[in-house]
């Protein structure tokens, strides 16, 4: 029961986070400090943020944890192609220092927020009570083992109550990414039969999208398909077999059980006052234009 609820709430809450990645805002606030602009390798997001894919994204996602390397990218962000990596860290630092580049992000998730949710954001009631209810949560949150979620808990938990959710909202995020890296690392997967998988469930982005942004070529994702066809786990159309099937939702279910102690901590009906308010604003935030058409499985 509260692996599920947990599931749910992850869900109602990731969008505010996420939205990052794709928001104007983003590229506004990190060309202005000097990183390079642009998304996805074939030309851009769509929506002019610096997507998956970019110097801001890995800049901005990394930043927390100093001037990392291209090495220590890789393993933390995983489904990403090293090379891709590569292009842009640790060339970014050269262009701005990790803490002007934490900064900008905030100032980009502040805009955002406000552009979608509202310029009053900051005075709704249930924002504070949910940024509360959060921060709650992440007392449970461990460090260990888990890297990207240590680097951004050492961060000031800012002021105003829609950065406070925010940042509880992408510590709750990060937290639980470690986790499913575990678990996939755990069931054989590298990080573009990783991607592979998942966009063959139907859920997440589209190949295309998914191949493109993170850093795949097409001979490298025939390659990765053919491995997972040679272990049963795709069939020849592409689609996962049921062996291929069966590994996602184990993978699942560990990620869901590394991710519940938060929740746990929280308490079921916290977790599903959490759950209602954070999917209140993420889906406000996704009919204001928040993410890209053509980018996630049956949209969003």
């Amino acid at each position: 029961m509260m692996l599920t609820a947990a599931r749910h709430c992850n869900g109602a809450l990731n969008p505010l986070h996420s939205l990052i990645y794709f928001v104007p805002e983003t590229e506004r606030e990190f060309t202005a400090i000097g990183l390079e602009p642009g998304g996805m390798e074939s030309g851009g997001m769509g929506s002019g943020g610096m997507g998956p894919g970019g110097m801001g994204y890995f800049a901005g996602r990394a930043a927390a944890m100093g001037a990392v390397g291209a090495g220590a990218v890789t393993a933390t962000f995983y489904n990403f192609s090293p090379a891709l990596i590569a292009r842009h860290l640790p060339r970014a630092w050269q262009a701005a220092a990790p803490a002007a580049v934490v900064a900008a992000r905030w100032r980009a998730a502040g805009a955002a927020l406000e552009r979608l949710l509202g310029a009053d954001i900051a005075q709704d009631p249930e924002v504070a009570e949910a940024a509360a209810l959060a921060a709650t949560a992440t007392e449970a949150c461990t460090s260990a083992g888990r890297p990207l979620y240590a680097a951004h808990a050492d961060l000031a938990v800012p002021p105003q109550p829609h950065l406070a959710l925010w940042h509880a909202a992408t510590l709750l995020r990060e937290h639980r990414g470690d986790g499913h890296i575990a678990a996939l690392a755990a069931h054989g997967l590298d990080g573009i039969e990783s991607l592979v998988t998942h966009t063959a469930t139907g859920k997440g982005f589209v190949p295309e999208f998914a191949r493109a942004s993170r850093g795949w070529s097409r001979e490298e994702w025939s390659a990765a398909c053919d491995r997972l066809r040679e272990r049963g786990l795709l069939d020849a159309g592409g689609a996962l077999t049921a062996a291929g099937t069966e590994l996602r939702r184990d993978l699942e279910q560990m990620t869901d059980r590394l991710a519940a102690d938060p929740y746990r901590h929280l308490g079921e009906d916290a977790t599903a006052r959490l759950t209602g308010i954070g999917g209140r604003l993420s889906r406000t935030a996704i009919a204001h234009g928040a993410f890209p058409g053509g980018v996630f499985a049956g949209g969003r």
